[in-house]
């Protein structure tokens, strides 16, 4: 029962993580589309490059300081 308990706060810990790295895979993959839409439907492609290029760092940025 003890090697039960020992275990909980790694066990804790990795879903944590595993939960911010699904977080951020939507995030991205939603920025992704939403700047293909701007792109190719919306023709704003200079827009859509900048805002792809700003949203991905952003994003990096965020989950490394949170990390």
């Amino acid at each position: 029962m003890t090697d039960v308990q020992d275990d909980l706060p790694a066990h804790m810990k990795t879903y944590q993580s595993f939960s911010k790295l699904v977080l951020f895979a939507i995030l991205f993959i939603v920025l992704l589309l939403a700047c293909m839409a701007l792109g190719l439907v919306g023709s704003l492609p200079i827009f859509a490059l900048l805002l792809g290029i700003g949203g991905t760092l952003a994003l990096l940025i965020t989950f490394t300081v949170l990390g």
